[in-house]
């Protein structure tokens, strides 16, 4: 698969492509990243990428015709290089967007790539987004200085899910949100030493007993995401995939209820 990113910043990828286990998906091949500076595309001595807002107001606006041409160019360097003439969705990272979810990630990490577009300022024209845009996608809500961030983080988590990249090709499976976990939170984890600072870990990691160990930590997983993301369960339940077991473990469940705030006359 192929992404091709415009930014003004292409230099803020490159500790990202050359470091982490995930460097292993750009070296070989399995996720090709291309980056393209927006200002090459730009005409005049100072390659300008943005102007004033029309109707006033803070900030600057970035263009649409540069973003066209590095747009075009990118459609015909994909078409040079693929016998596919079709073309990858053009993908923004913006506050209206759908929020990113591993669902998106694994949709994304099977597909032909995509034209990530990392917005600065107080945003692209509105036309280009309306004529050229295809896909939204927000991280959360807030905002940030511009799209390069969004779009290491879409690309970390589609290149981790590439074959031969995690050293344990099962390691991802049981991440949190992940089908294997039935979208629920993923357990906690103890290594070395069995005792620190005087906290044991769990006797039953140390069993042996694979049946015991697999049980735990479905009850772990289960009681974390009670505690902290309800709502995972609730479509966990809706979507059927909660045994018998689970609500009855479920039930069994006393959650501390967190104590009544203290009245103060300080702000």
């Amino acid at each position: 698969m192929r992404f091709d990113v415009i930014t003004l910043f292409p230099e803020l990828f490159a500790p990202f492509l050359k470091s982490g286990i995930n460097r292993r998906a750009f070296e070989t091949g399995a996720v090709e990243l291309k980056l393209w500076q927006l200002r090459d595309f730009a005409d005049g001595t100072y390659r300008r990428v943005d102007d004033r807002p029309f109707g006033g107001g803070p900030g600057m606006v970035m263009l649409a015709e540069p973003l066209e041409k590095c747009l075009m160019a990118i459609r015909q360097d994909r078409l040079h290089q693929s016998a596919s003439e079709k073309p990858v969705p053009v993908v923004l990272f913006s506050p209206i967007g759908q929020p990113l979810n591993h669902a998106g990630v694994q949709a994304w990490s099977d597909s032909e790539g995509a034209v990530l577009i990392c917005g600065r300022y107080e945003g692209l024209d509105q036309r280009f987004i309306d004529a050229h845009v295809d896909v939204q996608i927000s991280l959360g809500d807030f905002v940030l200085s511009g799209g390069e961030i969004a779009a290491i983080a879409l690309l970390d988590a589609v290149a981790r899910l590439q074959p031969g990249v995690l050293n344990d090709e099962g390691s991802y499976e049981m991440d949190s949100f992940n089908p294997a976990l039935d979208g629920l939170l993923d357990c906690g984890h103890y290594t070395r030493p069995e005792v620190l600072n005087g906290l044991a870990a769990p006797a039953v990691l140390l069993s042996g007993h694979h049946a015991e160990i697999a049980k735990w930590r479905r009850q772990q997983s289960l009681l974390l995401t009670q505690q902290h993301r309800p709502d995972l369960i609730a479509a966990a339940r809706l979507s059927g995939k909660l045994s018998p077991k689970d609500e009855n473990f479920l039930a069994t469940l006393k959650l501390e209820t967190p104590p009544a705030a203290k009245s103060s006359d300080q702000p």
